[in-house]
């Protein structure tokens, strides 16, 4: 006997979860409705199927192929237009005209015994025999009467409360003789209940019901799709599950890495290749699809996870159904009852509520509170950079197809034949995603100079010697699992606002210039690269006096590429140093805030009992410092700045320094004292290079590490900083500590508050508002003066629903005082 399954329904009422798959592919337990439907059939015998098919009929037919993975024999039957229930099955009549055969739906999960039911209609000699089961609910079924003999007396489709006579209904699973086909023409809509079981039943054909004992769920809605899933957890039905069970009631599919300190509460299952983290949550009916990522501290309970999501750090999933390729970012919360498309973006700290339907393709902003639908609306990223270039998580936000895209839409803003020139750090992220990115210029016709791993200030360097422009491939500061694609214009220095806008055009328009065969863009490996960095740097910094001045020094290299120049560098100055941790360290590309205090503290304990003038270190990528003072103690970032300030400006006695608007006042009082003036810029550091190219400016700084030495470069440079620093110690022959106790305290704090895209403008305005006649400044963001010298700066970020807030006064105290009066300020403009 064959067997017929219905897979041609749109599913709308499960939309949005069919809008972009048809309903019998949706995964029940991490397996599609539809699968888990044939291997009943195999398991009764029934092999030879025809598939009926119409909304999206290549997904299903492209899934399951011939049917051999799963030792059946599959055919499809296609329909051009919707014919209902018998109408797509008189659309496969010619492969089904022999002998009876059974239908059933392709999108109802079922554990019934169909060999029985094919029994009992042989055993009746019946025409068609209609299985039956007994559910609480009839409204949204037909409902059956049956005599004692099994004959059908009365169909009634779909009825109201008062019209129920039964709870008895019709499961849509027949067995047919292929006489039926008589009885209607083909290519007219036509269903079974409504249409041709009345005009049989008139003639008195032979139509009995069998009522058949186990499960049956009609998975029509979201509330039975969920409930499908806990009930095959529960075991209330009997289909395969793949994987292991590892402890009762919690199955582990093959490949997948559950860390030991995860917390799995069964009944639960995580699919192939899933990775869940340290911290994570899992709970009851909750299924994780194929290739998921789930990181730590996330909460899933009684949510529904489809294959190659992205769940991040401390997200909130509760009676949700995520779709497939989806990315929910830090601290998301999905509430009960969500429905969340495929291929959407659910931005950092956003609120889904219950209920709310999200369409695929979507994007709800970082920090937004949605409480109705998102259908139409798709917010895409307004700009591709952020603060360092173009971020995000590896292979979630940043992929390899990502990165050929930017690449060739940077070489299309670049005329054929121009040289480009490309570095990375020592991640094997980093290494794979530059690789996709010198075969995207090449075929846009751009010469490709690639120096492989080189801190960030050679490449930048490297880059300024006669390069159109620059890519570096770089692991994000702080954040081990995320990337920087940064963009260099022919200084070597990141791309201007103009400059970013521009390639933003070409990637939106997705206009990218290809080669013709014999333009393909050559590719080269520059020899040489350390020693020509060193001896530029030697050459542009003034080194006197350090040969002479016996100083000793601490250099750590944080295993990063910063330790690839450092022996040129210090071989070279003749200074007595000792370099710690200089070998590359892949598996560290980056350091988290922690292991740079820890190995700040180590360096500390090494320059006190080394007795070194100080110590310096390296980020990974050579680009910052930090310093620590001949005692060991540390200097901290924002005080470093005002230490290396006041030792240029005490050497030059004139000029201007470049400095951030967030940086403290006191900059102000050291270069003044010291015949020097403060620039104010945007906190970017393209605004910072731009001061930094000025003629006159002897410096800048950003307070975070960063330092601009002018002579050499306008660009963060941690080599050429670290020669400044030497030399002008060896020159005053003043050790650090007493540099930086000369130097008034600082009282600086900021806080970060959340702000939906939307208020954003709203909230600057309300700023100015609120500012009335004191002092304002508009360098970046709104910077408000207060009559006593107070002031605060409101930031909105560029990047993400952030609005920052800076505020310094003379103690910690009014400086908190302050911020929480402008932070109740903004909060009350975002609500």
């Amino acid at each position: 006997m064959k067997a017929v399954v219905m897979a041609g329904g749109e599913g709308t009422r499960l939309r949005p979860m069919t809008s972009s798959m048809p309903k019998p592919l949706l995964p029940v337990a991490n397996r599609p409705i539809m699968e888990h439907v044939l291997r009943l059939l195999k398991r009764h015998g029934l092999t030879e199927t025809v598939v009926t098919v119409q909304f999206l009929a290549s997904l299903v037919k492209n899934y399951f192929g011939d049917g051999e993975e799963l030792g059946m024999e599959l055919t499809y039957a296609n329909e051009e237009k919707p014919l209902g229930t018998a109408g797509s099955v008189k659309n496969a009549e010619a492969a089904l005209k022999d002998d009876a055969f059974l239908v059933i739906s392709g999108d109802a999960l079922t554990d019934f015994d169909l060999s029985d039911l094919i029994r009992f209609h042989k055993e009746k000699g019946a025409l068609v025999t209609v299985c039956l089961t007994r559910v609480p609910n009839p409204l949204e079924f037909g409902i059956t009467i049956v005599d004692e003999g099994g004959r059908v007396e009365r169909f009634l489709e779909k009825p109201t409360w008062g019209q129920v006579f039964s709870d008895t209904v019709n499961t849509g699973i027949y067995v047919m003789e292929p006489e039926v086909f008589d009885y209607f023409e083909p290519d007219v809509p036509v269903d079974w209940s409504g249409d041709v079981f009345p005009q049989l039943m008139k003639e008195g054909k032979p139509i009995y019901g069998y009522v058949a004992e186990g499960y049956w769920e009609d998975v029509g809605t979201h509330e039975s799709y969920v409930k499908a899933q806990a009930d095959v957890l529960e075991g209330k039905v009997d289909v395969e599950i793949d994987g292991f069970e590892i402890s009762p009631g919690v199955w582990v599919a093959e490949g997948a890495e559950v860390h030991p300190d995860a917390t799995l509460r069964g009944p639960l299952y995580i699919g192939d290749y899933a990775k869940v983290e340290a911290g994570v949550e899992i709970r009851e009916h909750t299924v994780v699809g194929s290739n998921v990522v789930v990181k730590s501290g996330a909460f899933l309970h009684k949510a529904v996870v489809h294959d190659n999501v992205y769940v991040g750090q401390h997200s909130n999933l509760r009676g949700c159904v995520i779709g497939k390729n989806t990315d929910i970012m830090r601290a998301a919360r999905i509430e009960d009852g969500a429905v969340i498309g495929d291929e959407c973006l659910i931005g950092e700290e956003s609120i889904v509520q219950g209920n709310v339907r999200v369409y695929p393709f979507k994007t709800i902003e970082a920090g937004a509170f949605v409480n109705t639908s998102v259908i139409w609306e798709s917010r895409g990223q307004a700009h591709l950079f952020g603060a360092r270039g173009v971020s995000g998580i590896l292979n979630v936000e940043i992929t390899p197809e990502l990165a050929v895209r930017l690449a060739g839409a940077y070489a299309t803003t670049l005329k054929k034949g121009s040289t480009v020139t490309t570095a990375r750090d020592h991640s094997r992220g980093a290494r794979a995603l530059k690789r996709a990115v010198i075969s995207a210029l090449q075929a846009s016709a751009i010469d490709v100079r690639d120096l492989e791993n080189v801190p960030l200030p050679v490449a930048r360097q490297q880059t300024a010697r006669g390069s159109a422009g620059g890519i570096m491939v770089r692991t994000t500061p702080g954040v081990p699992d995320s990337v920087d694609i940064m963009f260099f214009d022919e200084r070597g220095a990141d791309l201007s606002q103009a400059g970013q806008r521009k390639l933003d055009r070409v990637y939106a328009r997705q206009e990218y210039r290809r080669a013709f065969p014999g333009e393909i863009g050559d590719l080269r490996f520059p020899a040489s690269v350390f020693d020509s960095y060193t001896g530029s740097v030697l050459r542009a910094v003034d080194t006197t006096g350090i040969a002479d001045s016996g100083l000793k020094v601490v250099v750590d290299a944080s295993n990063g590429s910063a330790g690839l120049v450092l022996p040129s560098l210090l071989g070279r100055l003749g200074v007595d140093s000792l370099t710690i941790n200089p070998g590359l360290d892949e598996s560290r590309p980056t350091e988290t805030a922690e292991a740079k205090r820890s190995g700040l503290v180590r360096l500390g304990e090494i320059v006190a009992s080394a007795r070194a003038a100080f110590g310096v270190r390296f980020d990974p990528v050579g680009e910052r410092l930090s310093l620590v003072d001949e005692r060991g103690r540390i200097i901290e970032d924002d005080r470093a700045l005002l230490v290396m300030l006041d030792l240029v400006a005490a050497e030059r006695r004139s000029g201007r320094v470049a400095l951030p608007v967030t940086t403290t006042r006191i900059a102000e009082q050291v270069a003044a004292y010291h015949g020097t003036q403060v620039e104010w810029t945007t906190t970017s550091p393209d605004d910072l290079t731009r001061v930094g190219r000025m003629e006159g400016t002897v410096f800048g700084g950003d307070g975070l590490g960063g330092f601009i030495i002018p002579e050499f470069s306008s660009v963060f440079d941690g080599a050429a900083a670290f020669v400044t620093l030497i030399g002008l110690v060896a020159r005053t022959q003043l050790t650090l500590s007493k540099i930086d106790a000369r130097i008034p305290r600082a009282h600086v704090l900021r806080r970060d508050l959340a702000t939906p895209w939307a208020v954003k403008g709203l909230v600057m305005r309300h700023v100015v508002e609120a500012a009335g006649d004191r002092e304002v400044d508009t360098t970046d963001g709104v910077r408000v003066v207060e009559t006593d010298g107070r002031w605060v700066l409101v930031l909105p970020d560029p990047a993400e629903a952030v609005t920052h807030l800076w505020a310094e006064g003379p103690d910690d105290a009014s400086a908190q005082q302050l911020l929480d009066e402008w932070s109740a300020v903004v909060d009350s403009a975002g609500r």
